[in-house]
């Protein structure tokens, strides 16, 4: 009894502090209802505003019009061109991803924090700079192409004269998937390794210690623990691909119908002011944009589920 009653004014004193806390950092009801108004008039200002104009001006001329403007040639080439680049881009950066954020979460090593610097170096690097620094090293005067042509005459010297006919890499689709590539790089990547890293190294161990090898690891064990890591990795990298635009127009060189992808040519039909042609292409960016929402939302969601279901159990 005398232990309570001294562990009384204790609790008493907890108990203010706390409702002292809570009316310091509590705001009034009118400045709560402020806040929410200026966070949503923001977002209807600068982000669902914008977004229904340009369903507003693709829709202008009429659905014949944006037909018209969306299975035209150049745009169709352009569309081919964007799947193109996101369908090799998205497989190399899953494999390069996951390979990065193995090595920083499972294993410890001189230079770790450096590898994570250059894993977050797309995020603060222009992409504009990007592609002038893939010019710069692959370009018909950069400082590989003299080892590739030396390359290319060693292994195929057949060739002779017509090598300078050879497919090039900047502005050309290789460059544009290399720029690409390095643009979305950090994010499978940024995705799983903090998922990795929560999740440790005893359940892999343990599955080697009962003869798993390494493959069968990384599918029963490793994978089912940052499955919707990966997906939402995936799912931002290809929305990023599809939509990139600075290092893409640097490197591509603006060839219509060739190297132009879907926002290069919506760009290009703003510049020849065919307005309603470039909403109707840009319209499609933000369908893509908006599935991405979407998708997103749903794999949150499924998470979510998961955990439920495995505190549950």
């Amino acid at each position: 009894m005398n232990e309570l009653l001294s562990e009384l004014p204790v609790a008493v004193g907890r108990n203010e502090r706390a409702v002292r806390f809570q009316q310091v950092t509590s705001e009034p009801r009118w400045v709560q209802v402020l806040l929410i108004l200026g966070a949503l008039g923001f977002l209807l200002s600068f982000l669902l505003l914008p977004l229904l104009l340009v369903f507003a001006e693709a829709l202008r001329g009429g659905l014949h019009a944006f037909w018209v403007a969306i299975s035209d040639p150049d745009a169709l080439s352009a569309i081919r061109l964007t799947l193109l680049v996101t369908a090799v881009v998205v497989p190399l950066n899953l494999i390069f991803g996951v390979a990065a954020a193995w090595v920083v979460s499972k294993h410890s090593f001189p230079g770790k924090r450096w590898l994570v610097t250059l894993i977050d170096l797309p995020f603060s690097v222009s992409p504009v700079v990007a592609g002038l620094v893939f010019i710069l090293l692959f370009g018909r005067d950069g400082w590989f192409w003299p080892l590739i042509e030396d390359g290319l005459r060693l292994h195929l010297p057949v060739l002779g004269e017509t090598l300078l006919q050879l497919p090039r890499i900047v502005f050309a689709i290789p460059g544009i998937v290399l720029a690409t590539v390095f643009v979305t790089f950090p994010f499978i990547a940024r995705e799983l390794m903090p998922l990795m890293e929560q999740q440790g190294s005893d359940e892999e161990l343990a599955a080697l210690t009962l003869g798993a090898n390494a493959w069968q690891m990384f599918w029963k064990v490793t994978l089912p623990n940052i499955r919707w890591g990966l997906l939402y990795g995936v799912l931002l990298c290809s929305a990023r691909a599809m939509g990139e635009f600075g290092a893409v127009s640097v490197v591509s060189g603006h060839i219509r119908g060739r190297t132009n992808t879907l926002p290069l040519h919506v760009e290009i039909l703003y510049n020849e002011y065919a307005y309603s042609a470039a909403f109707a292409c840009a319209s499609l960016l933000a369908v893509t944009a908006l599935l991405t929402l979407v998708v997103k939302s749903f794999l949150e969601w499924r998470h979510g589920q998961s955990l439920a279901a495995a505190h549950r159990h």
